[in-house]
């Protein structure tokens, strides 16, 4: 049996912001943009990795959903408590570079540690958190 990741998801408060950023900061393709009972669902990934999608959704994308719940998870996503994805770079710095030129947010810079792995993060528009990890070079 062969089990691979195929999606993953990402809640995102506005998505012209996200896209911007997935998009023009991170380098990501965009390859589906859908819209269904007031949502937006927006799936981008690594041209690199075309079996893998990250989807771009509300914080909370179910249209049953109580207002109150709804509240609640924006409420989190404003707070940054929701997570977000790790990214695998071969150059952690030049990504790092890349990625603050182009207005990200930055909560850590470049550092190596102790796990063995040299790694920088960034808060995307909605207030999640990114890792970008680089192998460390023995």
């Amino acid at each position: 049996m062969d089990i691979k990741l195929s999606s993953c998801f990402i809640a995102v408060d506005d998505h012209d912001k996200a896209l911007a950023f997935y998009r023009d900061a991170l380098g990501l393709e965009v390859r589906d943009d859908v819209g269904f009972e007031g949502m937006r669902w927006v799936t981008v990934g690594a041209p690199s990795q075309p079996d893998v999608n990250i989807v771009l959704e509300p914080p909370l994308a179910d249209p049953n959903a109580s207002p109150a719940d709804k509240q609640a998870m924006a409420e989190l996503l404003a707070k940054g408590l929701l997570r977000g994805v790790i990214f695998h770079t071969d150059d952690c710095d030049a990504t790092f570079e890349r990625i603050r030129a182009a207005g990200g947010e930055v909560l850590q810079e470049p550092v190596d540690q102790p796990y063995g792995v040299r790694d920088c993060a960034f808060r995307d528009p909605s207030g999640n958190m990114l890792r970008f990890t680089q192998p460390r070079k023995q």
